[in-house]
């Protein structure tokens, strides 16, 4: 199965979310830019002639190579609520983000518990309902 590495970035002066096209690296391996459809973090016509690209005001977020029912791509940041197939397994929503102790994704809920993300749709389906730049109010709404 072929997974597709992909990414968007939230641009945190301007308040919006953008599709990555393209990362730059330095020989050092450092990150120097990042292009995006429309935008060039390391090209701001806001910024002063001879100024340093702000880096640090964009937030890189991977795609997780699923996809939820509505055939949306999940990435990190995400808000998702779980429909399960089972009726003694309750919905839950929480923020999907890589996981601490194994390279995967997960998502946390309210109360600090991690669930993982399946790939298969067999248990459960995921439905992406925000993400926490750009509806941060559905972090605060009862899980």
């Amino acid at each position: 199965m072929k997974r597709e590495i992909k990414f968007r970035a939230w641009d945190k002066q301007r308040h919006h979310m953008l599709d990555v096209e393209e990362l730059a690296y330095n020989l050092r391996g450092e990150l120097v830019s990042i292009y995006g459809f429309g935008r060039d973090f390391s090209n701001d016509p806001d910024a002063l002639l001879g100024e340093e690209p702000d880096l640090d005001r964009a937030v890189l977020m991977e795609y997780t190579g699923l996809h939820d029912k509505n055939g949306r791509s999940i990435y990190e940041g995400d808000i998702i609520v779980t429909h399960p197939k089972s009726k003694y397994e309750a919905p839950k929503s929480g923020v999907v983000q890589f996981g601490d102790s194994c390279p995967s994704f997960i998502y946390k809920v309210k109360d600090g518990r991690e669930y993982d993300i399946w790939s298969s749709n067999v248990f459960r389906t995921y439905e992406v309902i925000g993400n926490i730049f750009e509806n941060p109010e559905l972090l605060e709404e009862e899980q």
